[in-house]
């Protein structure tokens, strides 16, 4: 048997293995991130009432999760690349998970803002450790498919948390009001999760024992070579990584993105509820649609990105289009059927965004320089989730409208797309050649 056709089954066994142990795994946790991140979504349709709250002080409150996140954003991802990432991330689940169930406890604004700055604080770090936990097993080539894959979990988790959300609201059980349950029983699997992390996921491919000996060696190979070839071309510092052009303008552009996609996804299911009248139930479930409509194109968009090894346009016509969409349902989303349709195309353009922009980042960083940079991306871009909420609250008190706050998010998301094409790191310029294909 020659020796190529020989690297080529190993390869393909390894890949496989590799893919269907991690990816449900870390798929699951993210579906936990995101119900309980965007829970207060849903929420917001009867907390409000109960606690007195004015759409100023929810946008606020919503906001103040981003503050939190932005505290330990970069030593988090510093922590999962120099220490673990597999202790790193269940320490996340497990602190978020108890601070989630004891939102169902406050009563003041006051209350309602540290809680939240809390639960952001204990999330952060989780997404860039697994990003760059992602680089520690999965080549560049495939790289974009395994965020996808992972990423899905973040529109999919709207899929079933709307819906499950809506049954919550329902309730009414020892006195508590369902969105006090909402947050109680969304915590939990937080903290069992976190738990069976620490024993499930491996940090590195040469520990692997799930492996086969072949197996580990192909992958740690193919992972080393990338990182050398990255070297020959500039081996950057923490500093320099951080300060990087092409760094600060993918920060700018998630910012964008962000501002966009959580102003939007928070206020949702209010938008479709004064819209239309509806229960709760039907308005969780139609605010679902986008999220479906998302999970389909991301996977989609994540594999033919891959097949072209091409990244900058693959993200920026997404969230340009998503801009455009959103404007659209600003000038004709008065029927309630025209807003709900225009709305799932919006959320099926944002979320095929995302797998092309974070495999840009790894494309010319390694190590903790990739690490730091991702930190700084996801941390100050997530600011956005600050912003989108906390001013489309702001422009809805002022204006008793929701059309100035989502023009100012198309105009968030506009610029995204524009600060993506001028980002000059749409070409895989260092990923080493592969004697296998790329599937």
């Amino acid at each position: 048997m020659s020796i190529a056709p020989l690297d080529s089954a190993v390869a393909s066994r390894a890949r496989k293995r590799i893919a269907w142990r991690l990816l449900p795994f870390l798929f699951l946790l993210y579906i936990i991130a995101f119900l309980d991140r965007m829970n207060v979504g849903a929420a917001a349709l009867q907390m409000p009432g109960d606690l007195g709250f004015n759409d100023r002080v929810v946008g606020l409150g919503a906001g103040m999760f981003f503050i939190g996140y932005l505290v330990l954003e970069i030593p988090g991802a510093l922590i999962a690349e120099r220490w673990s990432a597999r202790r790193w991330i269940a320490r996340i689940m497990i602190s978020w998970g108890i601070i989630t169930a004891l939102m169902a406890f406050i009563h003041t604004a006051r209350e309602f803002y540290v809680v939240r700055f809390l639960v952001g604080a204990a999330e952060a770090g989780f997404f860039p450790a697994v990003i760059v936990y992602l680089s520690h097993w999965f080549r560049y080539q495939d790289r974009a498919k395994a965020v996808a894959i992972f990423f899905a979990a973040n529109p999919l988790s709207f899929v079933i948390g709307s819906p499950l959300a809506g049954w919550l609201l329902g309730i009414s059980w020892l006195g508590l009001r369902g969105w006090r349950w909402l947050f109680i029983l969304e915590g939990i699997p937080a903290v069992v999760l976190g738990v069976v992390t620490v024993f499930y996921l491996t940090d590195w491919p040469r520990e692997a024992r799930w492996l086969d000996p072949d197996e580990r060696e192909w992958i740690t190979i193919r992972l080393e070579e990338e990182k050398q070839a990255k070297k020959k071309v500039r081996s950057y510092t923490i500093w320099q990584a951080l300060s990087q052009r092409d760094v600060i303008l993918l920060t700018l552009c998630y910012f964008g993105a962000t501002t966009g996609g959580y102003g939007i996804g928070f206020w949702l299911p209010t938008i479709l509820k004064r819209l239309s009248g509806q229960s709760d139930i039907r308005v969780t479930l139609f605010a679902a649609l986008p999220y479906l409509a998302g999970f389909l194109v991301q996977q989609w968009n994540g594999w033919h990105s891959d097949k072209t090894c091409e990244r900058r346009w693959h993200a920026a016509v997404p969230i340009f289009s998503c801009g455009i969409a959103l404007l659209l349902t600003v000038k004709f989303g008065s029927n309630t059927t025209l807003a709900v349709s225009l709305f799932t195309l919006v959320g099926a353009c944002y979320f095929a965004f995302h797998p092309c922009f974070w495999a840009v980042p790894t494309a010319f960083l390694s190590e903790s320089a990739a690490a730091a940079s991702i930190g700084l991306i996801n941390s100050l871009g997530n600011l956005g989730g600050f912003f989108g909420p906390l001013m489309v609250g702001y422009l809805v008190h002022r204006t008793h409208s929701f059309t100035a706050g989502l023009l100012y998010l198309v105009g968030s998301l506009c610029l995204s797309g524009v600060l993506m094409l001028i980002i000059g790191t749409g070409q895989p310029r260092v990923a080493p050649q592969s004697n296998v294909a790329t599937t």
